[in-house]
């Protein structure tokens, strides 16, 4: 039996994507307790660059070429309507639905791509957007603090529970203008999947990294690189 919930924070695409009935992913396992830590803020000097598109943005993205062997490409999933309840936390339930299951955020500039890893369960996901450097900054501090102020809550989406536990990480202050860092678990049908998510700010882009713990610390600086690259 597999549970399928799509279930995100920041409406970003990691998740309980799967969660086996038989076995719990252990990729995090050195994030043995479930803690988001933003670092710098915005201000009138602040450091602005060029908005870029959305094609722009799609050609900065990580490829099968930058991740090295065992990665595959995922196709990108259709939108999810399942009716969205969240319990236990009122500051992520007044978002709406979006900030807890299958959107992206609502920046019109954006680029997402998915991989999994080795044909287990672990995955990662990374989504570029560009726009103000204030836009971003005060859009992604907005829903990483609701998540993180309710340390567990419950999602349902399409009449199926599954809990949530969030944690503050160290945000990585070398990288990037402002970052924000958080550890997610998910459980549900009696299993539990680990979920990192990074987000880095430079000038006016914007790098979400989320999935199996090992793999997104093995690729965030690599994402960065490249998405900065031209900037």
């Amino acid at each position: 039996m597999r549970v399928r919930v799509a279930i995100t924070a920041l409406g970003i695409t990691a998740a309980l994507l799967a969660l086996p009935s038989c076995s719990t992913d252990t990729t995090g396992d050195q994030h043995k307790t479930p803690s988001v830590a933003r670092t710098g803020k915005p201000s009138d000097g602040v450091r602005e660059t060029a908005v870029l598109s959305s094609a722009a943005l799609e050609s900065r993205l990580l490829d099968r070429g930058d991740l090295g062997s065992g990665y595959l490409l995922k196709p990108e999933r259709p939108a999810q309507h399942d009716d969205v309840t969240v319990i236990g936390c009122p500051t992520l339930s007044e978002l709406g639905g979006d900030a807890a299951t299958g959107g992206t955020l609502a920046f019109p500039r954006k680029a997402k791509a998915d991989f999994a890893y080795g044909g287990s369960s672990s995955e990662i996901s990374e989504e570029l957007y560009s726009d103000s450097a204030k836009r971003l900054s005060d859009g992604v501090a907005r829903i990483f603090g609701a998540m993180t102020g309710c340390p567990t809550y419950q999602v349902v989406a399409g009449g199926t529970p599954v809990d949530v536990a969030s944690q503050k990480l160290p945000a990585p202050r070398a990288l990037g203008d402002e970052q924000w860092s958080q550890l997610l678990t998910f459980t549900g049908g009696g299993q539990s999947t680990v979920v990192k998510q990074t987000a880095i700010r430079a000038g006016s882009l914007l790098l979400i990294v989320s999935g199996s713990p090992a793999l997104v610390d093995r690729h965030l600086g690599k994402a960065l690189a490249k998405a900065t690259a031209a900037s």
